[in-house]
């Protein structure tokens, strides 16, 4: 049994904590947010995550998982510390690392006892070196310590089943040992192991995540080009994927990619390209696809109705994705944000994140039901594929719509059942029915 602090519980630091800890380390994890410390410390979890809060429950009963704001009772017997705070995107693009700055002072000042400092935030190129002459300026004579940069690949709404089931763990260390030592404590979950310099580990989160968020852009560019040409990219994706040398992974067209991760690494790497003297015209052209296609989806909407001004539009999904509440840069803030500006009246629902909307669209209605939000709307648009809405009752909805339109935003229905109920359809790199 090791003893560990995680600074920060946000989604990387939360997950790994309580995972960490049902692996059975003791953990403490540090949290200066008074509000979110209450929340945990009750037993409950700031973010929705499945599987998470029996976790929580589970490992807090123990007495292996302990919240804190207190970094010298955190550190005082933590032989490996992970730095899990914030790195969100600053006003230039660039990543803003305050949170991991104030975070590697305070080990720094607290720290009392030799320990491995795991960096597992998403940070640029260059910030473990950072950490380690920060902690150096503040730590007191004769406590030795190393950095490990560790990234995660843990994704929202299935995070817990990624950290327990992992494709690889990722280390880089000046010190081989130390990395060694957190590979080590990674052992019970029989991934590959793989150990490079700091350096290499935190360029290998920024181009697995830039390569995934390609694949997306490249996709809802072959559906635009589907749409003009007659093809279905729902075909195109499957038979493109079923090639070995491709996989149908990352294929689906819909509007974009967003969350807390895609949009802020892609742009972070093309800011740390573009500062080093290099021309990442391809990460400028993944931006601006996956820009535009939500814009795109609003177009289709605007040529099917004409004006939007004194239409009633209503919206099913908010989050970025399915099984998550988070609504960091999700495609539907933009998307209603278009609609209201052309003065369209917005009725929603989503499954968990609305509390969460209704801070960023405070004047969109919210619904209890899919149900609901059909009722007397111009237009039903799709945004998030959450299970729910793959099985509506389209019959029922149809009546209660004042105009039978769906766009279709995750391509989760097939035209031309939909066409056949008597809607006008639209999807992404879809086919027209005849209508």
């Amino acid at each position: 049994m090791q003893h560990l602090c995680v600074v920060g519980t946000g989604y990387v630091g939360l997950v790994t904590g309580v995972c960490l800890a049902d692996l059975g380390n003791t953990v403490t994890c540090i949290e200066i947010d008074m509000h979110k410390l209450d929340i945990l410390r009750s037993g409950r979890t700031p973010i929705y995550e499945p599987g998470l809060v029996d976790l929580l429950d589970r490992n807090m009963r123990s007495g292996r998982l302990s919240f804190t704001d207190d970094y010298a009772r955190a550190l005082s017997d933590a032989t490996f510390v992970f730095i899990t705070v914030g790195t969100p995107m600053g006003d230039d693009g660039a990543a803003d690392l305050s949170q991991v700055e104030a975070a590697a002072h305070q080990i720094g000042i607290h720290l009392k006892q030799d320990a491995i400092i795991i960096d597992k935030s998403t940070v640029p190129v260059g910030t473990g070196d950072m950490v380690r002459s920060i902690i150096a300026e503040n730590i007191q004579p004769g406590i030795h310590f190393s950095i490990v940069s560790n990234p995660e690949f843990l994704r929202e709404g299935s995070a817990v089943s990624d950290f327990f089931n992992p494709d690889r763990i990722v280390l880089g260390a000046t010190d081989r040992a130390a990395a060694q030592r957190v590979g080590d404590l990674h052992a019970p979950l029989g991934a590959e192991v793989i150990i490079t310099d700091l350096r290499t580990a935190e360029m290998i989160k920024y181009a697995s995540n830039a390569f995934l968020a390609t694949r997306i852009s490249f996709i809802n560019e072959i559906a635009q080009i589907c749409e003009r040409l007659g093809a279905d990219v729902k075909e195109v994706s499957r038979g493109m994927g079923a090639d070995h040398r491709i996989g149908p992974h990352f294929l689906e067209a819909g509007i974009g990619y967003g969350g807390s991760c895609f949009p802020k690494d892609v742009l972070a790497l093309y800011h740390m390209a573009a500062s080093a003297g290099c021309h990442p015209q391809l990460l400028q052209a993944v931006m601006d696809i996956n820009h535009d296609a939500r814009y795109r989806f609003v177009q289709k909407l605007r040529d099917i109705l004409g004006s939007l001004d004194g239409t009633l539009i209503g919206v099913l999904g908010l989050s970025f994705k399915p099984n998550t509440d988070d609504m960091r840069e999700a495609p539907s803030v933009d998307i209603i944000k278009t609609l209201q500006a052309e003065g369209a009246r917005v009725k929603a629902y989503d499954p968990v994140a609305m509390e969460a909307a209704g801070d960023i669209l405070p004047t969109v209605t919210y619904c209890a039901t899919a149900y609901d939000v059909a009722k007397e709307s111009d237009a039903l648009l799709v945004v998030t594929e959450w299970n729910e809405f793959k099985q509506l009752a389209f019959d029922k909805i149809k009546t209660y719509m004042r105009r039978p339109v769906v766009l279709d935003g995750r391509n989760i229905y097939d035209p031309t059942e939909m066409t056949l109920k008597g809607f006008i359809y639209r999807g992404v790199g879809r086919p027209v029915s005849a209508e």
